[in-house]
């Protein structure tokens, strides 16, 4: 407190100091650098200072330099009158003297210091300039903003709080699938965390499709939809995606992230007095178009249907609304409570805009998501007609927005309303307008995709079936899963760099991928791994990740189950009524009739289903023409991607994460 104190009286001098409050000081002052944990953060602070800096460094050398000499000069006597002083006589179990240690510890300290501040001096040649002041001075006057110091301080933030991001090299083999290899193409590892959550990627249909698409209409699409990008095959993709949800028209967009911003910042910005209300856990793409609608914005919390309605109650009801939410959150798993919402918006005069991007092709007898599950028997008898079922879930929902990059294997995003609606966010959004349109090859591939997963539930029973046992095998195993009806599978963590660690170790030492999440896609102190098993993921895949995620918690110590319910619980786990039962039932699944997949086991092949193979090519031979079939249609046995099989577990590797 009295160095705090004594701080005070340069307030009026340093820009740093003067803006500061004295609570955020205390907490630098007693806090330890992420980067040097012998020095504090406000210390770590100082050395970016162009006046505190070199005098930190120059007190770090003759401290060092003083721990030094100290250790060189004394002899034997002094050391024992200091130990007969302190009562530290004999010396402890082995031998170690705490003053010498502690002398050590402040060498050490005062060098990497000295080190820090000599770095940063060294990286510029000019005088630098203060970055906590907002006042130009006179290096910054002449030569200029220094960009670079400034990029570094953005960047030491992320240090300093674990929320750099690190990027692995990962790539996924399409022969192999769930099996990647990292940066060498012979170390092999089992992918546990990929958002091609079916594997549709890798599906023959798909890849068939590209390829003749690619062969006859080249690699790119040759501009935007306005100049020589706008194909028979994106218009055949916007087709079928109106007809996935029933709607009667749909847009396709270079991602879902764009097409979610194109659209809410365009309708935000054109409806008048708009008034946008946003779930608190909304994906980044969805605040980004509220902010840049510069419409009202009004936040409810997460799936609180009263929060909402009290937020809405006070706008008259012929002022423009709309509520954005999603219908699966990717990093908790919880589910939207969508009818409820429609509910709402119908009361009281709002449009509602649904997210659908982690359900599509993973919900519904059509693949169409959450909206479409809710009516699932009545979609089901609907068949593949494309007309509106009134009444349903999803006829209620005005906008929804999907994307081609997760479950259905491609790459890119739409939207689906009512002709009107689609029509003026392709006249009128930026977003869509003066962006190069998806290849030619990417959107008949996706449209492939899709047509097989319309037909096909197999895929997704599959999926759902391995989310449960796995599910269940942690649960017996007091591993602490975000308790969720979906597919995605949380695994709390509650510490940044521990996160990132069991992320490594799984990594390294047992050739399993999964990646850590931390701030700011998840709250400080949630951060966990987020797994996602697929239809093509073996038993043997998952005894492998059961006995590494037991192995990893044990060796870091990472919290339990129990021990969270010990602390009141978080994020869900260890906490009363939390659990959620899934919303594929026994019965969706095919549990009671006997009609569910199987899980692969012992080499068992993964199934690819012929009618839905030959439908989706018949689809696309209305574009590209009939073609000799590859073996697959045909019921014949071939090689390769044409033949999936099942994968046994890779054999832990050694790598860089």
């Amino acid at each position: 407190m009295d160095r705090l104190s004594s701080l005070a009286k340069f307030k009026s001098v340093c820009p740093f100091l003067g803006r500061t409050k004295t609570t955020t000081l205390r907490t630098l002052a007693t806090s330890t650098s992420a980067r040097l944990p012998s020095v504090s953060r406000l210390t770590e602070t100082a050395t970016k200072c162009p006046v505190m800096g070199p005098a930190l460094a120059l007190r770090s050398s003759q401290m060092a330099q003083g721990a030094r000499t100290y250790a060189s000069l004394a002899n034997r006597a002094d050391i024992d009158q200091i130990h007969q002083r302190e009562g530290v006589f004999p010396l402890p179990a082995g031998g170690v003297c705490p003053h010498a240690k502690a002398g050590a510890e402040a060498a050490r300290k005062a060098e990497e210091l000295a080190k820090m501040v000599n770095r940063r001096a060294k990286a510029s040649s000019i005088t630098p300039a203060c970055p906590f002041s907002d006042k130009p001075n006179a290096a910054t006057a002449q030569h200029g903003f220094d960009y670079e110091m400034f990029y570094n301080a953005e960047l030491e933030k992320k240090h300093r709080d674990n929320s750099y991001r690190y990027f692995n090299n990962i790539n996924r083999l399409a022969a192999k699938f769930p099996v990647a290899h990292t940066g060498s193409a012979k170390e092999e590892v089992n992918v546990w965390c990929s958002n091609d959550y079916l594997g549709m990627s890798k599906n023959p249909v798909v890849l068939e499709t590209m390829h003749r698409t690619l062969n006859k209409y080249g690699a790119g699409a040759g501009g935007t939809r306005n100049i020589a990008g706008n194909g028979a095959a994106h218009l055949a993709l916007e087709d079928e995606l109106a007809s996935l949800h029933r709607k009667p028209s749909a847009l396709v967009f270079s991602s879902c992230y764009v097409a979610n911003d194109a659209t809410l910042s365009t309708l935000g910005s054109k409806l008048p007095g708009c008034v946008i209300f946003s779930d608190n856990m909304n994906h980044a793409s969805m605040i980004q178009g509220i902010r840049h609608s510069r419409a009202s914005k009004v936040i409810f919390n997460h799936n609180d249907m009263h929060d909402l309605e009290e937020k809405l109650k006070r706008y008259p009801k012929d002022t423009p609304k709309i509520i954005a939410f999603e219908s699966v959150y990717s990093m908790c798993g919880s589910i939207g409570p969508i009818a409820e919402i429609c509910d709402l918006a119908e009361e009281y005069g709002a449009i509602t805009f649904l997210d659908e991007v982690h359900a599509v092709g993973m919900y519904g007898p059509r693949g169409a998501g959450v909206a479409e599950h809710l009516d699932f028997e009545a979609h089901l008898r609907a068949g593949q007609s494309g007309e509106a079922l009134k009444g349903t879930v999803m006829d209620r929902v005005d906008i929804i927005t999907g994307t081609l990059g997760k479950a259905y294997g491609v790459v890119g995003g739409y939207i689906a309303g009512s002709t009107n609606l689609v029509d003026t966010v392709r006249s009128y959004a930026p977003g869509f307008i003066f962006t190069t349109s998806l290849p030619p090859a990417i959107a008949a591939g996706a449209q492939a995709s899709i047509a097989y997963q319309k037909l096909y539930m197999g895929d997704r029973r599959l999926q759902q079936i391995n989310t449960r046992d796995l599910k269940r095998r942690f649960e017996e195993m007091d591993i602490p899963v975000v308790p969720g009806p979906s597919h995605i599978v949380p695994v709390l963590v509650g510490d940044a760099a521990l996160a990132k660690a069991a992320s490594d170790s799984l990594l390294t030492d047992h050739g399993i991928y999964v990646q850590s999440i931390n701030y700011p896609t998840v709250a400080v102190g949630e951060e966990r791994l987020r797994i996602t098993p697929t239809p093509g993921h073996t038993a043997e895949q998952l005894a492998h990740v059961l006995r590494a995620t037991d192995e990893v918690f044990n060796r870091l110590g990472i919290r339990r189950k129990s021990e969270w319910e010990e602390l009141g619980g978080r994020a869900g786990v260890g906490m009363e009524n939390q659990q959620a039962s899934p919303i594929w039932t026994d019965e969706h699944l095919g549990l009671k009739d006997g009609s569910a997949p199987k899980p692969l086991a012992n080499g068992s092949k993964g199934v690819v289903d012929l009618k839905a193979i030959r439908q989706a090519q018949k689809q696309i031979d209305e574009l590209l023409g009939a073609t000799a079939r590859n073996p697959l249609s045909t019921g014949q046995p071939s090689t390769g991607l044409f033949n999936p099989t099942a994968v046994h577990v890779a054999k832990a590797i050694g790598v860089a994460a």
